[in-house]
C-alpha cells in the first residue's frame, strides 16, 4: 500500500514538473532590454500575472532574429524595425507589435576633442571621422549597430569613419566599458547608458535628433514554420506586454527618477 502511494505521489510530481516545464517560453531579445535592467523589472510581473516563466537569450538584434528564424525561440523582442518587418514578410512571424521606444545618444569624453556636441547626429559623426577620434562600434549586427551604420551613411562617412574607429563585436555594456577606458565616442541606447555605472568622464554629447528615435517590437515566432514554438504561451506574453498592465510596467521602470522606456503599443 505504501509503495503504491509513493508511486502515485511520484507520478503526480512528474506530471507537475512536466506542467511547469510547459509553462516556460524562450525569448530572443537584445542586450539593451537585459542590460538596462528592464527585463528583471518586467518579467517577474508577467510571470506573476500568468504563471509563465520567460527564459531570455540576450544578444544583438541580428543574432536574436537569426535565433527566431531557426525556431529556437518562441517570442522575439528587438529594436530594428526594418529588419523586423522583413522577418515578418518572410513568414518568420505573423505580426509585429510595436511595444515601446526610447532613443539613442552619442556619448563620449567630457572634453569632446572632436567637437561633436550638439543635436545633429550626422554632423557629430562627420566631425568624429574628420578628427580621427576614437570611436567604439558594437560591430555585432545589433539594432544599435544597424542604427549607427545608418548615421555614418547620413554623415557621408560610411567608408571613411576615421583611423580611431574600432569594432568590438560586443554588447552595449562592454562597448561602453571599452569606450570609458579608451576615452572614445560610443553610440548607445539611453536605457543601457542610464544603467551604466563605469562612466569615468563620459557624458551625453548628442541627443534630441529625431533620427535617434529607437523603436522596439515584439512578435510570436510563426508556429506554422516551427511546430515546436509555444505559440499560445508566447501570445500571452505579447498580449500582456501590450496591455495596460504591461505598458504601465514598462513606464514605471526608472533609474534615478528618469524613465528609460516609453510605452507605445498599438494593435
Amino acid at each position: 500500500m505504501k509503495s503504491t502511494m509513493l508511486g502515485a505521489a511520484l507520478a503526480l510530481c512528474l506530471l507537475a514538473a512536466g506542467a511547469a516545464a510547459a509553462e516556460t517560453i524562450t525569448m530572443a531579445s537584445t542586450t539593451s532590454t537585459e542590460q538596462s535592467g528592464l527585463f528583471p523589472h518586467l518579467l517577474p510581473q508577467f510571470s506573476k500575472a500568468t504563471g509563465i516563466e520567460v527564459k531570455v537569450v540576450a544578444v544583438g538584434t541580428g543574432q536574436a532574429i537569426d535565433i527566431a528564424r531557426r525556431g529556437d525561440a518562441d517570442v522575439l523582442f528587438v529594436h530594428d524595425q526594418p529588419a523586423e518587418e522583413k522577418f515578418v514578410a518572410q513568414g518568420g512571424a505573423v505580426k509585429r507589435y510595436p511595444v515601446m521606444y526610447n532613443d539613442f545618444v552619442l556619448v563620449g569624453p567630457k572634453s569632446d576633442p572632436a567637437g561633436a556636441r550638439g543635436k545633429d547626429i550626422a554632423a557629430a559623426l562627420a566631425k568624429v571621422a574628420s578628427a580621427d577620434a576614437p570611436f567604439i562600434s558594437r560591430g555585432d549586427k545589433s539594432g544599435t549597430h544597424a542604427a549607427e551604420l545608418r548615421y555614418w551613411t547620413q554623415a557621408g562617412a560610411a567608408d571613411r569613419k576615421g583611423s580611431g574607429y574600432r569594432e568590438c563585436g560586443c554588447g552595449m555594456g562592454p562597448a561602453l566599458n571599452i569606450g570609458a577606458s579608451a576615452g572614445a565616442y560610443v553610440l548607445a541606447d539611453r536605457g543601457t547608458w542610464l544603467n551604466f555605472r563605469n562612466r569615468g568622464d563620459m557624458v551625453v554629447l548628442v541627443e534630441g535628433d529625431t533620427r535617434l528615435f529607437n523603436q522596439y517590437g515584439v512578435m510570436v515566432v510563426n508556429p506554422a514554420k516551427h511546430p515546436n514554438v509555444k505559440a499560445a504561451q508566447a501570445q500571452k506574453f505579447v498580449d500582456w506586454v501590450t496591455s495596460p498592465a504591461g505598458q504601465s510596467a514598462i513606464a514605471s521602470y526608472r533609474i534615478g527618477g528618469e524613465q528609460l522606456f516609453f510605452p507605445n503599443a498599438a494593435k
